[in-house]
């Protein structure tokens, strides 16, 4: 059983209770309903075709992207009908309400389009309630920047360390209606009232081109900004305005011929950032980082998606945030209280972090260790053993806390399991381990998985079960 790392004590979120959406699609023209279901946790964003034999699922994440044109199309990769598209703005609606685990029952190909916003989406979020599940949530947390770059576009999308998940977003067109706009996104909590209401956008000048590669079928004025930026023949104009199903305009007025004004100065900036975040959440799990997005589209913003997935397939967990500066919030002498191991034995020197269901600890690994001079004397390496004491002695913390009194209760192994040793341990490492509780502890006994960290390496894995025994008066 895998359990991946977390860097706060947040719990996994779903729906409180299902919610239904009918409209018709935006490329197909055909009418969709999709119905949002709660979901248990680790499940992720699950997308069922409910009108396909044996109703085939398919998980939203960047791996399973098979099409980029105009929106982000998944498919199953069993089942070559299985193929879901349009999904992003549904997807920034629930990254941005912090759901975690959802399922999302489709009778056809596309996501209902709606008004091209993701504001409905949020609206029904928000009338059918958000509810905390057991399971911890999983973060992705940026360490270093991250560049994806399309030279041909001149696309670029920036990825950088931060506190919290922030966007900005820049994009440029030659165009005397919509050149350069700028939008920015700060607090997550503000995107239902400054985001999510902004529409996908075509120029009028794309909607031929569009047409004859069988898109846009159930495009309009109420559900896209159309943007009228280059003159043409009157009668042109006028067939195309035909093609849409919308009043005539004149041919020499450059401009948006929405009737609906729009619902921000700079809302096509607005509405891309908006895919951004839908297409961000192909990641898996929430972000924490700062994204400096120019000229994005989807094609680029799944090229982040699926190179942070790499990573995460590579290395399904990270190592936990470490600031030597920090206060610990156990000390040495504070770990003594708790632990009984001493010299040469005690191999814990500091907490800085825990949680109802997880620890962090670390290990200063020192060329004066007595284990060195025997392990070996010309090639020093940490003993396997010896690293899996000082994650069985940090996670021993995490079960003794359980307890009133700690100082009167030792922890026992009862087994170990699925040991794993990638790197060598050498003097001048600080080993970082996070231990998290598989199951609940029950009748004293704890089963735990175990990651041993240095820098952003695993050097060591492994699970155990430990059980606390109150020490002899």
């Amino acid at each position: 059983m895998d359990q991946k790392l977390t860097t706060d004590n947040m719990k996994q979120t779903t729906l409180k209770k299902a919610f239904t959406v009918t409209g018709k699609g935006l490329h197909t023209g055909q009418m969709s309903t999709a119905t949002f279901k709660p979901a248990d946790v680790n499940t992720g964003y699950v997308f069922k075709r409910i009108d396909l034999e044996g109703q085939p699922t398919i998980q939203a994440l960047a791996e399973h992207v098979v099409e980029t044109t105009r929106g982000t199309v998944i498919a199953s990769k069993s089942n070559k009908e299985a193929r879901v598209s349009t999904i992003e703005h549904a997807m920034a609606a629930l990254y941005a309400a912090g759901i975690d685990n959802c399922l999302i029952e489709v009778n056809c190909g596309e996501v209902p389009i709606l008004d091209g916003s993701a504001i409905i989406w949020c609206q029904e979020i928000e009338k059918a309630g958000i509810v905390e599940q057991e399971a911890e949530k999983e973060f992705y947390v940026v360490k270093q920047r991250i560049k994806v770059v399309d030279k041909e576009t001149g696309s670029s999308l920036i990825v950088l360390p931060d506190d919290d998940l922030s966007i900005d977003c820049m994009i440029e067109f030659d165009s005397p209606v919509l050149g350069n706009q700028f939008a920015s996104l700060t607090d997550i909590r503000q995107f239902k009232d400054q985001i999510a209401a902004s529409r996908t956008f075509v120029f009028v000048r794309e909607v031929q081109p569009l047409i004859q590669l069988n898109l846009i079928k159930g495009g309009d004025l109420d559900n896209a900004i159309v943007i009228y930026d280059t003159t043409m023949k009157q009668e042109d104009l006028d067939h195309m305005a035909d093609v849409m199903n919308v009043p005539h305009k004149p041919a020499n007025e450059l401009g948006y011929l929405n009737n609906k004004p729009l619902a921000f100065k700079n809302e096509p900036a607005r509405h891309k950032l908006l895919d951004v975040l839908g297409d961000l959440a192909l990641i898996g799990r929430p972000l924490k980082g700062r994204i400096v997005a120019t000229r994005p589209g989807h094609t680029i913003n799944t090229q982040l998606s699926r190179k942070i997935r790499q990573e995460l397939r590579y290395q399904n967990v990270q190592a936990p945030v470490y600031d030597p500066n920090k206060e610990p919030l156990y000390d040495i002498n504070q770990i003594r209280n708790m632990l009984p191991h001493r010299y040469p034995m005690l191999l814990v020197d500091k907490i800085i972090e825990k949680g109802k269901k997880h620890v962090v600890g670390i290990k200063n690994v020192t060329a004066n260790e007595p284990f060195f001079q025997g392990h070996f004397p010309n090639e020093p390496i940490m003993p396997g053993v010896l690293q899996i004491e000082a994650m069985a002695q940090v996670g021993g913390i995490l079960v003794l806390s359980s307890v009133e009194d700690p100082e009167n209760y030792s922890t026992y192994f009862l087994k170990i399991d699925n040991v794993k040793f990638r790197n060598k341990v050498v003097p001048g490492d600080t080993l970082i381990f996070h231990l998290s509780l598989m199951t609940p502890i029950r009748r004293g006994t704890a089963v735990m998985k175990g990651y041993a960290f240095v820098g952003e390496k695993i050097v060591t894995e492994a699970e155990f079960m430990a059980q606390i025994v109150k020490n002899p008066q």
